[in-house]
């Protein structure tokens, strides 16, 4: 029985993987599932013992990610200053994009085409993730970390620039990961510093 579960389990998550790169390739509305059963190697109805729609494939991608980003946020240490916990999610969001670029890419392009239902939850949960991370901007402001801006604007900047780095993952990578990461800590953090 353990066998069959992680079986399927791994068939599952070939699912997932060969979707999110299709999906980021060809967009969701382009993909059909018997692309996606092509993809992979098996019948179409085949998918079906393992998911039971296209859109739950899509709910899964985006809310792993997104749960992931919630999970970061939540774990900083309350003693950071705001400029670590800055630091912290620059990192993590330029890690992301680089280590889960096709699941990542998929979350910030294709999330309009959630259900009506979880649209809305995955809209109210960006929305209170941007809040909170709003918030450490304004703290950082309020303690002279940062320089007097839109705390909005911030988020924005930093979202934006590591969606950016599709471009990098599209090159010939003439940069390593490491030093794409560095780079944008340094050029986002640097940018809020009194």
């Amino acid at each position: 029985m353990a066998t069959s579960t992680r079986k399927r389990s791994s068939k599952k998550e070939e699912i997932l993987k060969t979707a999110a790169r299709m999906f980021r390739e060809k967009g969701y509305a382009g993909t059909s599932m018997r692309d996606l059963a092509e993809k992979i190697g098996i019948e179409a109805a085949s998918l079906y013992n393992h998911i039971q729609s296209k859109g739950e494939i899509l709910e899964e991608i985006i809310f792993s990610i997104a749960r992931d980003c919630q999970e970061q946020l939540e774990s900083m240490n309350p003693s950071d200053t705001a400029l670590q916990k800055i630091e912290s999610l620059v990192r993590f969001h330029t890690k992301m994009m680089i280590d889960h670029f096709e699941s990542y890419s998929v979350m910030v392009s294709e999330w309009m085409h959630l259900d009506d239902e979880k649209l809305g939850d995955f809209v109210n949960e960006r929305r209170r993730y941007v809040k909170k991370i709003e918030a450490i901007v304004q703290d950082g402001i309020d303690n002279k970390e940062f320089k007097p801006v839109l705390p909005y604007v911030v988020v924005l900047n930093i979202l934006s620039s590591v969606r950016g780095l599709e471009f990098w993952q599209k090159s010939a990578k003439t940069h390593t990961a490491e030093e794409m990461e560095e780079n944008m800590v340094k050029h986002l953090i640097d940018g809020l510093k009194l």
